[in-house]
């Protein structure tokens, strides 16, 4: 990041830990043996001083999530206004100390909400119902995939998870060329942090990160779909199944959506014209 700096403490790359278990295998009870477990820790995004939001996450890759979030959110349009970043342990966790522009401060301040503690469901803490589904501009249609591709990407997805190898404990995010190649991913115990991590990846990367999709390993709630449309994302593939709402969402931000992504099969809810099936 070009006009990011970070001082990362060092216990963030400890994002696993040894756990003794109990396994059971057909009536046989084996105790004590080693178990490799996800790292979950509080992670307060601060601006200019101010704590604004709480979330649970994997301690890495802090930075990229903060940009993400920053963006996916509206609190920045370009990651060119943050001024500065540090990355400090702090209260058994991680705060992300981010210096915002001036204009883009006082508009947070006119609009803060408590988002404290939002991991799996997009509506806690937000203080007035009004604030959900907040307009998003709507999309251009730049962009096409053919889903025979598709198959490429979801064969690879995994590669983007090397805590989740070890734990079964993460979800993934991952950007996908037209090829059906991944260019990147990132993975967090929260889907929509890692939706975020990749987001914030993606807006410091070259125009080729640009082209093509995003791929998430969960299911496609309102919120990932807003995020993906507020930072330009105009095509969002989902392993799982996708809710009501952000079907209506996709639907009025032109954001083309499609789950229940598995090898061979999808299930397209929202703006088809994108996809090829050459």
């Amino acid at each position: 990041m070009n006009n990011i700096h970070s001082k990362q403490v060092k216990n963030v790359t400890n994002v696993t830990g040894l756990r003794q278990v109990s396994l059971w295998r057909r009536q046989d009870l084996q105790h004590a043996q080693p178990d490799e477990l996800a790292e979950e820790v509080p992670v307060a995004l601060v601006y200019n001083g101010i704590s604004h939001v709480v979330m649970m996450a994997t301690p890495k890759d802090l930075e990229l999530f903060a940009v993400g979030f920053s963006l996916s959110e509206g609190i920045i349009e370009n990651r060119r206004e943050i001024f500065g970043m540090d990355v400090i342990s702090a209260c058994n966790g991680f705060e992300v100390q981010i210096e915002l522009s001036s204009r883009r401060f006082m508009a947070l301040k006119e609009r803060r909400r408590a988002l404290a503690g939002r991991t799996g469901c997009g509506v806690c803490g937000v203080e007035q119902l009004n604030d959900i589904g907040r307009p998003v501009a709507p999309l251009p249609f730049t962009q096409t995939f053919s889903l025979h591709h598709l198959d490429v990407a979801l064969e690879h997805l995994n590669d983007v998870q090397p805590i989740g190898r070890l734990s079964g404990c993460t979800h993934a995010a991952a950007w996908v060329m037209p090829s059906g190649r991944l260019a990147g991913g990132h993975e967090d115990v929260g889907r929509h942090v890692a939706l975020d991590k990749l987001l914030g990846r993606r807006a410091g990367e070259s125009d080729v990160w640009q082209h093509g999709a995003a791929l998430v390993s969960s299911r496609a709630s309102y919120e990932m779909v807003q995020k993906a449309a507020m930072c330009g994302v105009e095509i969002l593939f989902a392993v799982s199944a996708a809710t009501t709402l952000a079907v209506e969402v996709a639907e009025r931000c032109n954001l083309t959506l499609v789950g229940f992504c598995k090898p061979g099969r999808a299930t397209i809810y929202t703006h088809p014209q994108r996809l090829l099936s050459v």
